[in-house]
């Protein structure tokens, strides 16, 4: 039987959209090194371009 691993101890990414760090998951196991998003909606807004221009109320 494989050994657990802790928490603290899984590799971990800074995301190319928001910037913030997400750690290692079991379904990303073979594709770890293309993964790149934290989130299926960080994805979404670097493909559609939103996020870069942020609307200001007066």
């Amino acid at each position: 039987m494989a050994k657990m691993r802790k928490k603290g101890d899984l590799p971990e990414k800074t995301c190319a959209t928001c910037g913030r760090p997400f750690a290692w998951r079991k379904k990303w196991e073979k594709v770890w090194d293309e993964v790149r998003y934290c989130s299926d909606r960080c994805r979404a807004e670097r493909k559609s371009g939103a996020g870069q221009t942020a609307e200001r109320k007066p």
